[in-house]
């Protein structure tokens, strides 16, 4: 039997089935070489924090759960939630530097704006009068009212607007 296990291959550590993973980590060779004292304290400072960790947990979901309960109680849904975020949201962005700043110029560029529409518009028409007022367009404003007056004598001419 003792030449059987000279010949066999094994490993300096074998994990065992269901041993803790922490047990079974290699020390990297960057990390200063630990005694196996201390390698035992920071394997149990580990399962403590672990414990923690899966306590605070089961702490934050009892929590969690309280919070809804008490909402349902009130009435306060998550649409509800949701407008009271959006409301809130909007009332930052209202009264935000950015956003006042970005108003004021809004503001100043439609008065700009109102401005050059209104200068653009009066010089629109003054230019209409300007045209109403050459001989070309009262010569032909002479023709139309020419022409209207004789349509109106030829109405009252012909009974019923039949010609004949």
């Amino acid at each position: 039997m003792e030449q059987a296990d000279q010949g066999a291959v094994r490993p300096d550590s074998i994990t065992e089935v269901g041993e803790d993973a922490v047990m079974s980590v290699a020390v990297s060779p960057s990390v200063p070489t630990l005694t196996e004292e201390e390698q035992e304290e920071l394997r149990e400072e580990l399962l403590r924090v672990e414990d923690e960790v899966v306590t605070l947990s089961q702490v934050l979901a009892a929590k969690e759960k309280q919070v809804a309960d008490i909402k349902r109680k009130l009435g306060i849904t998550p649409l509800n939630e949701l407008k009271q975020n959006i409301s809130k949201s909007w009332q930052e962005v209202t009264t935000s530097t950015a956003y006042k700043k970005t108003s004021e110029g809004f503001s100043v560029a439609g008065q700009k704006a109102t401005a050059a529409f209104t200068s653009m518009g009066s010089a629109i028409s003054r230019k209409f009068e300007d045209v109403r007022n050459t001989p070309t367009f009262k010569s032909f404003e002479e023709k139309v009212e020419t022409l209207k007056v004789k349509d109106e004598k030829r109405s009252q001419d012909e009974p019923d607007g039949i010609s004949g």
